[in-house]
């Protein structure tokens, strides 16, 4: 290997760290105003409803790179107030993706039988009970397989944080390419693999905890359905 192939992948890895944790506080924002919004989508109260559904309709509605334009250029031309790159991006990417959660959470627990929401009356739970002990246990496996589209969609979203100069790996990448425009394609596949390597950690993730949930709820995991299936 060449010594600028390995200045490249050096260079590009440089930016695996930011990468990583804008991911990671994206993902564990996303997952905090999924929740929040989605049940606030159910509320009987119509102001909370409302409140919910101008969130997720705003934040689905717009570009995420004018979200994250507005918050870190615009926003300290209004009120003075200058975010920290990385801060002001994991905020985009948890209240963007926050937004299509919402609906996830919604959706799921909207899939919840009937019965099970009488039969948590029946038993004279209060609602903060039986969302928490009957609906959401319930519900939690129906989210995980559009919840790691969601997931991986924020990790490819991580790039466009190169605009605010977060030194990730799209931006590391892009540092590289004036100099080694000769060897672009060590750049963009040097980035390619990582950032698949990080969608199939994902993945992977998500993966057990399904089977996880499967087990709580005392289903069969997906294979071996599939197999008796077959049978």
């Amino acid at each position: 290997m060449s010594s600028s192939v390995s200045h490249i992948i050096t260079t590009v890895l440089s930016g695996l760290t930011a990468t990583v944790a804008a991911a990671l506080g994206g993902i564990a924002l996303t997952v905090v105003l999924s929740l929040v919004a989605g049940l606030a989508l159910r509320s009987p109260s119509r102001v909370v409803r409302g409140i919910s559904r101008v969130y997720v309709e705003i934040f689905r509605g717009t570009s995420e790179v004018v979200q994250l334009f507005w918050l870190y250029f615009a926003l300290p031309v209004l009120v003075g107030l200058q975010l920290v790159p990385m801060f002001a991006g994991i905020l985009v990417l948890g209240l963007n993706h926050g937004a299509y959660g919402a609906e996830i959470v919604r959706g799921a627990v909207n899939s919840v039988p009937r019965a099970q929401f009488e039969g948590a009356i029946a038993l004279n739970l209060t609602p903060a009970q039986r969302m928490r002990r009957v609906i959401l246990p319930q519900a939690f496996a129906e989210m995980l397989p559009p919840f790691n589209n969601l997931f991986i969609q924020l990790l490819k979203s991580t790039a466009l944080l190169s605009f605010i100069a977060v030194p990730e790996m799209a931006r590391q990448g892009e540092l590289l390419r004036p100099v080694f425009s000769a060897e672009i394609g060590w750049i963009y596949g040097t980035e390619l693999v990582l950032y698949l390597l990080l969608a199939l950690l994902i993945t992977g993730g998500m993966r057990l905890l399904e089977r996880f949930a499967a087990r709580r709820l005392g289903r069969a995991p997906a294979k071996m359905t599939a197999a008796a299936g077959g049978v």
